[in-house]
């Protein structure tokens, strides 16, 4: 049996310094899927046929993207957090993780639906005339660029509110994010390419913690020297 060392020193799991990066990895990996959904799919409805059969392999590429997207998302979720620290407050934590976890599963979702659309196509090209068809593609309109936009609204609303708070994060980025999640609650839904507003929001979060806990560390290593 292994004897347990009682004198030994408990060791604390810390954030890693570049885990920040996981928010420019999730939101790019965002903003590109988003953005070849939205520049491969037709101003005129009428021509949707035609449309699926032109971008298929496009849809494909840009749907095979969220769920590496989704990985790196919850990265960012805890480097967003672990920023906060022993500050966070439980109200707002809670709102905050709920939005953060509904937005990454209806965009799952909404993207899984997809997916199934282009798997059935693949079979039977006479599908996208069907009322399924038509069906499926409301629900994923619905999914992405309405109740998940305003998730994501949520999740920016908490995430500004803490920082504000606690002081953690500069100020302006606070009051640009109300700006931002304000925009997703009035327009999500009035244009597809409403949906690259939050990835280049996260993007821009990720460089100002990785910034921010660039510099802690050049300080710190700056003390220990002069020690």
């Amino acid at each position: 049996m292994d004897r347990i060392d009682v004198n030994r020193d408990d060791k604390r799991l810390t954030t890693p310094r570049s885990a920040a990066i996981a928010g420019v990895i999730s939101g790019g990996l965002f903003l590109v899927s988003f953005l070849l959904i939205r520049i491969a799919f037709p101003d005129d409805p009428a021509n949707i046929s035609s449309w699926v059969k032109d971008q298929a392999h496009v849809l494909s590429i840009a749907l095979q993207m969220v769920p590496f997207a989704g990985i790196a998302y919850l990265w960012f979720m805890g480097v967003a957090r672990d920023r906060l620290g022993k500050r966070e407050d439980q109200f707002f934590a809670t709102v905050f993780l709920g939005s953060g976890l509904l937005y990454l599963a209806m965009t799952f979702v909404g993207t899984a639906l997809g997916a199934g659309l282009l798997a059935i196509y693949a079979q039977d090209e006479s599908f996208l005339g069907s009322t399924i068809y038509s069906y499926n593609l409301v629900v994923i309109n619905q999914i992405i660029n309405i109740y998940s936009l305003r998730m994501a609204a949520v999740f920016m609303i908490s995430a500004a509110t803490m920082w504000i708070r606690t002081g953690v994060m500069v100020r302006w980025l606070a009051v640009l994010t109300y700006l931002l999640a304000l925009l997703l609650l009035v327009a999500s839904g009035l244009s597809l390419w409403s949906t690259i507003i939050f990835p280049l929001w996260m993007i821009l979060v990720s460089i100002l913690i990785f910034i921010a806990n660039y510099r802690r560390q050049r300080g710190a290593q700056a003390e220990a020297s002069i020690e």
